[in-house]
């Protein structure tokens, strides 16, 4: 199933208090769990405009439908080609 990250722009997103973070989780999990399992969110990476986000999904379509449904941008999807880390390097 492929791989996404997903990038959304989200001002102030490193701002966010821990409560703030928590209702954004729950809001995408109830999405999530109304979706089905076909799209699973991995982890998120909150910076400090920007919040990225990794999801399996089998199309850019299904992730562009939970943003719309939980009302989350998704500035830009991208399918993940390949992951690399230090142990690529041996």
């Amino acid at each position: 199933m492929p791989k996404y990250v997903i990038e959304r722009e989200i001002p102030g997103a490193g701002k966010l208090s821990g409560e703030q973070l928590k209702a954004i989780s729950q809001a995408s999990c109830g999405v999530l769990s109304n979706m089905g399992p076909q799209i699973q969110w991995v982890h998120s990476y909150v910076t400090t405009d920007k919040i990225y986000c990794v999801y399996i999904a089998p199309n850019e379509e299904m992730i562009r439908e939970h943003a719309k449904q939980g009302g989350f941008p998704a500035n830009t999807i991208s399918e993940v080609a390949a992951i690399i880390d230090p142990a690529t390097a041996e």
